[in-house]
């Protein structure tokens, strides 16, 4: 028996870091995601009547999914075993599943098996946990930063409720402040450290969701007045966090989903919402000339012939963005992003072009019309190739009623915005006489071309 125990593992407890220590005991203290533990909710009703099978939590960092995977094992009585994919091998795992299924046979006890960053097992690895969670041997509870759909195997993913966790919420990073300044066991009340509310906002603004991250640096700026003012004002908060850390993984959904909202906003006309995109992805160190490739497939994709500058001046900033670089790239960046997100809008010849490829992959394939074919050799008009065509530019109006694709077919439909307006009125009046109708005459106004 060590007489020394409690003491030992009292200053074992104390050099832990605050966050670790700052686990909730119970469901009660848990905070934040209450779309999944809310009353009501499917994992609180399925917490009540303990009926916890395999689960895959997925978020971003410092949400909570260890410490509720933890939360689960002890409030459903269940032995809990823990891995992290960075550093454990099929050994590890195998060893695991061997004790679990002789715990489940010779004393009735199932296993929650937490497995922490389980993107990071190969596929190989995730398949030797699939017999085990079928046959119910453990609960796997898989955390993941990244898209379970993406990473992991679709057999684990059909044999598991997947969970995703959000950012906490400003709220929720402050009542994890106050508590940790008032709990003089596990926290830092001992210290009879105060923080105001400049500071508090601060700290749970700039920490983006993640309360790991807000108590590490509440207790940087709690020890470090501690023995002095034993306050903690704004310039201390800054200090102790120091510069902002914008989440960023070149292949984690950060990456696709903020470059989405980006191409969104210009799409919708909101220059201000690309901007913050735009600045968002610059500041957490996206590739700029990935950003710039997007502007110019908006420009085609989304402005298109509405206003037919949008392409040469994102293909311009793309240049631009290749030649000089960060930092002075970011105003090519903007001015491209600025000027598509307010230029009128038509996908047009995007709908067109996927329109036509539809017919090429599916329908029987046209012929060339004979008077379309080749006629620039000899023998050629033997074969009638080239015979009866019509050189537009001959025609009055630099186009002649002419057949060019032996069939009716429409594509490219115009939209009345923008310079499209006036590509929709010509075209309109073209396909009438080739159709045999009448043309439609307009007044000088209608028919200017500035469109809307």
């Amino acid at each position: 028996m060590n007489l020394f125990a409690g003491a030992e593992n009292q200053n074992r407890e104390r050099a832990r870091p605050l966050a670790a220590r700052m686990r909730p005991q119970s469901l009660d203290e848990f905070c934040g995601q209450q779309h999944l533990l809310g009353e009501g909710k499917l994992l609180r009703r399925m917490l009540a009547a303990d009926r916890v099978g395999s689960m895959i939590f997925y978020g971003p960092p410092g949400t909570g999914k260890t410490t509720l995977a933890e939360l689960i094992a002890r409030q459903t009585q269940r032995r809990f075993e823990r891995l992290n994919a960075t550093t454990a091998g099929v050994k590890d795992v195998r060893e695991l599943l061997h004790a679990a299924d002789e715990r489940l046979a010779t004393a009735g006890v199932r296993t929650v098996l937490f497995i922490d960053e389980l993107h990071r097992f190969s596929r190989s690895q995730q398949d030797i946990l699939l017999p085990d969670v079928e046959n119910g041997t453990i609960s796997l509870i898989g955390a993941t930063t990244a898209n379970p759909f993406f990473s992991l195997v679709a057999p684990l993913i059909s044999r598991s409720q997947v969970f995703e966790f959000r950012e906490l919420t400003k709220e929720d990073l402050i009542t994890l402040i106050c508590r940790a300044l008032q709990d003089e066991q596990r926290g830092l009340g001992r210290f009879g450290v105060t923080i105001d509310d400049e500071a508090t906002n601060y700290l749970a603004t700039l920490c983006d969701g993640d309360g790991r991250r807000v108590l590490t640096a509440l207790e940087i700026a709690a020890l470090s007045v501690a023995g002095t003012t034993k306050f903690v004002d704004r310039a201390v908060a800054e200090e102790s966090l120091q510069k902002r850390v914008v989440r960023f993984d070149p292949g984690g959904d950060d990456h696709y989903d903020v470059i989405s909202a980006f191409i969104k906003s210009i799409r919708g006309s909101d220059p201000d919402a690309a901007l913050y995109w735009l600045a968002r992805m610059l500041e957490s160190g996206e590739d700029p000339r990935f950003i710039a490739r997007r502007l110019v497939i908006s420009a085609s994709e989304d402005i298109g012939n509405a206003d037919p500058m949008g392409l040469p001046l994102a293909t311009a900033a793309y240049q631009a963005t290749e030649t000089i670089g960060m930092p002075e790239c970011r105003i090519n960046l903007a001015q491209a992003t600025t000027y598509l997100a307010c230029a009128p809008k038509s996908n047009a010849s995007y709908a067109a072009i996927d329109a036509a490829l539809a017919d090429v992959r599916n329908d029987t394939l046209l012929p060339v019309p004979m008077h379309l074919r080749d006629g620039h050799y000899a023998g050629a008009s033997k074969l009638g190739h080239g015979v009866g065509y019509e050189y537009a530019h001959n025609g009055p109006q630099g186009w002649v009623n002419q057949d060019y694709l032996g069939v009716e077919k429409t594509y490219y439909e115009p939209v009345d915005r923008g310079r499209e307006a006036h590509f929709r009125r010509k075209l309109d009046e073209i396909r009438r006489i080739r159709r045999g109708e009448s043309p439609v005459v307009e007044d000088e106004e209608s028919s200017d071309g500035n469109g809307g």
